[in-house]
Parts: C-alpha cells; structure tokens; sequence
C-alpha cells in the first residue's frame, strides 16, 4: 500500500471511530435529558435551550413551573461550560487523552448526582420532589459536555442538540448543500446525531422506573465506559490515538 493510500485509510478509520464514539455520548445525552425531564420536575439538563424557554414562560407567569428549576439548570450548564472552557484547554494543549479525561470527570459528576438523589430521595423519582442540587450537579456536567463536544470539534455531532444537524442531513438528502450530498460519512454522522437524541430519549424513558438516582448512575457507567476505551484501546493500538482533537 502507497503512503498516500496508507494516510487515506487511517484518516477514514480516525472519522468512522470519531463517529461511533460522538454518536454514543449522543445517546447518553439524549438519556439524560429524558431523565431529567420526567423524573426531576420538567426540567431539561442538557437542552439548554429548553430551559430558556422554560425560564422565560415562568418568568411571565405562565405555565406551571417555577423559576427556580429552569433557572438553577441554565445557571449550572453555563457554569459547567466555564469550567470546562478554563480547564480543559490546558488539557488539550498537554495531553493527549484530553477527551477522555473530561468524559471522566462529566461520568464523575452524574455519579455524584445519582448517588446524592438516592441518599437524599431513595429509589424513587424527584417528580414530586425536585432537588435542585440534583438538577445543578447533571446541568453542570452536561455544561462540560458541550464543552467537549465544542472542542472535539467533529463535524455535525454536537451531541446535545439536533437543530443545525437535522436541517444539513436535509439540505444534503436535497443536494442543496453539495459538499454534504457528496460525502457518505457526512451525511451518516448527520442521521446518527438525529438518531441518536431520538434513541436516547427512548432508552432514558426506559430506565426511568428505576428512579432518578439509579437512571443517572447507569448513564454516568455508561460514560465513564466509554471514557475508559478511548484511553484502553488506544493504548492497545486499536483506536487513533488522536481519536478527538
């Protein structure tokens, strides 16, 4: 094989292993919000646009939600994305495994909330009891995840959100965007972020009978999974070691 042909092989290898990973965290996120929505009070933590809307109907008086839940969510995911603006850049500029370092911390944080749900709630869901402690700790990891997702900076998966992704999957289906309709992987990271917010809402439905404090330490397992194989496999040379970044 050329060294050309070489070069393109493994750039394709690196896109299709960015895209299974990036496509998994947007499943998790679209888990997260589900849980959070129907077991924490009608609160989004990851949609932070929700929340804003949420905040602006309580403001104006309403609806029935109260301005603290909205409020404390879009108050701790920005401070999340502060955090992981100030740290993570250091990481990235020193470390190869970055990534995986801040996936870690975001598992740690769920973790924290899902046990702190159980100690202060037990097994059942916070619907009738929201904790904005709780709401604060899942809202400020999701912050550092889109930190994250900011930064690995692949094409078409934010992993939060479907918006700008869902209205390029269109423009390419159309041939309207033609360096879209022209790449295949393009148009499959597209679907799988589309997909994955949908599938990830159905899985979050799914574990919700669990209660909020066990739905979120089994996405926070989840994550810190996922973490752990960026660094594994890529020490055992079966991922890129530059997977993200």
């Amino acid at each position: 094989m050329s060294e050309a042909a070489g070069s393109q092989a493994s750039a394709a290898r690196r896109e299709r292993q960015q895209t299974v990973v990036m496509a998994t965290l947007t499943v998790l996120a679209g888990a997260v919000d589900a849980v959070s929505f129907l077991t924490m009070g009608q609160v989004f933590t990851a949609l932070a646009t929700g929340n804003l809307l949420f905040l602006s109907f309580a403001v104006v008086g309403e609806g029935e939600l109260p301005v603290a839940r909205p409020a404390v969510a879009l108050a701790a995911f920005v401070l999340g994305a502060a955090a992981g603006a100030l740290a993570t850049g250091g990481l990235v500029a020193r470390h190869r495994h970055w990534f995986a370092a801040a996936l870690a911390v975001e598992g740690a944080l769920l973790a924290l909330a899902g046990a702190t749900a159980l100690w202060r709630h037990g097994s059942g869901s916070l619907t009738d009891h929201p904790d904005n402690l709780v709401i604060a700790m899942v809202g400020f990891a999701m912050g550092l995840r889109a930190d994250t997702a900011l930064r690995a900076a692949v094409p078409g998966m934010p992993t939060l959100l479907v918006q700008v992704s869902l209205v390029r999957l269109v423009h390419g289906l159309t041939g309207a965007t033609e360096a879209t309709a022209q790449r295949p992987m393009a148009r499959v990271r597209l679907a799988a972020t589309v997909a994955g917010i949908f599938a990830g809402g159905a899985l979050g439905t799914l574990i919700t009978p669990w209660g909020t404090g066990r739905a979120l330490l089994a996405v926070a397992a989840a994550v810190l999974v996922v973490a752990a194989l960026n660094v594994i496999l890529a020490r055992y040379h079966l991922l890129s070691p530059e997977l993200i970044g």
